[in-house]
């Protein structure tokens, strides 16, 4: 039996583009490809809400995180911590050597702008790294506040990991002023795992140019290179994915952005609701995140045997991330999910535990 997926990833796929990964191969170095590029590009550019140059990885959004790490950062970076994967961001740039500060949040709780307007003041930091949607937590940070206050600091590149929010939380790139927007297909755009997708901007690009030591399968100059002379990736990347994606792209697009976030918007608060009524919320309700529910485990019931009658009736959720683990739940409302979705789930927990 397939088990409906309400894990913050991957999430489900739509057999309509399980099957437009099917179709006959071709070469990446072909003009074939390069059409294909230039009918995608123009759409995730609509997605991502900019004008700026758009970076296709065959990778995990974790690659374009390091990419963006390994490109923008030339003197230090100033990282916000309130979860395991900006943690993890953190550790890649520990891991390519270069120098950091940290802005460390209790978690459950999100950076402010006022935070990083502070540290920002020293003068003594040129990339700053923001998570907009933390899975581990439940977390959703105003990205537009901080974008707006970053356009204090115009020598200042603000890099975003969007992995868990693009395609179903308002993100509006170039008018909050974002440099770097990182994501990746296996979320809220519904696809299968395998493909990263970037927004990197001139600012970025020209501070890419000033960094020693960019590497080469996530150098951003390298991607950009290859974009302008031929159309296409410097290396071989999962073309099936990109036929898929072109396609989502068009569902996306059809449903309409707006009514894309709207109807994130209505799951989310509908899972609240009902978390609010049998558990607790682990999140701080200022920072309640639009794709994903983090359940503080209030009732103390066993999150994985929970799992395990789910699986039976075709349904899994996850458990608490690293220490948080039977400490809370994680119900994930992204995709292409719906309510009826979230209905049927919801009365399928409320049966299996009797509330």
């Amino acid at each position: 039996m397939h088990k409906k997926l309400f894990i913050p990833g991957p999430t489900e796929v739509v057999p309509e583009i399980l099957e437009a990964m099917s179709v006959p191969m071709i070469g990446h170095r072909m003009k074939e490809f390069s059409q294909l590029m230039e009918e995608v590009v123009p759409k995730v550019q609509k997605l991502f809400r900019t004008r700026n140059f758009i970076v296709v990885s065959t990778s995990s959004g974790t690659g374009l995180m390091e990419a963006a790490v390994r490109s923008c950062v030339k003197k230090k970076a100033l990282h916000t911590v309130y979860g395991a994967f900006s943690k993890r961001w953190l550790d890649i740039s520990k891991r390519n050597g270069k120098e950091v500060d940290v802005l460390e949040i209790e978690w459950g709780k999100g950076v402010e702008a006022e935070q990083i307007e502070e540290r920002l003041k020293k003068g003594d930091i040129d990339t700053v790294f923001v998570t907009h949607n933390e899975t581990s937590t439940g977390v959703m940070v105003d990205l537009k506040s901080i974008g707006e206050m970053m356009k204090n600091f115009p020598d200042v590149v603000l890099c975003v990991d969007a992995v868990s929010s693009l395609g179903g939380a308002r993100l509006e790139t170039d008018e909050w002023g974002v440099d770097v927007v990182v994501t990746s297909t296996q979320k809220c755009i519904a696809l299968p795992p395998g493909l990263a997708l970037a927004s990197v901007s001139e600012k970025a690009l020209e501070r890419a140019k000033e960094v020693e030591n960019r590497g080469y399968y996530f150098d951003f100059l390298v991607f950009k290179k290859y974009w302008d002379e031929r159309r296409q990736t410097p290396t071989t990347p999962s073309i099936s994915h990109i036929y898929a994606l072109n396609r989502q792209l068009d569902r996306i697009l059809e449903e309409g952005i707006e009514n894309r976030w709207k109807r994130h918007e209505e799951m989310a608060e509908f899972v609240r609701a009902w978390a609010r009524e049998h558990f607790e919320l682990f999140p701080d309700e200022k920072y309640l995140s639009v794709t994903l529910t983090t359940v503080k485990n209030t009732r103390g019931i066993s999150v994985a045997d929970l799992n395990k009658e789910l699986a039976k009736r075709g349904a899994a959720i996850s458990n608490g991330y690293g220490t948080l683990k039977e400490k809370t739940f994680r119900i994930a409302h992204m995709g292409d999910l719906t309510m009826d979705d979230m209905r049927w789930l919801l009365n399928q927990i409320n049966e299996i535990l009797g509330l």
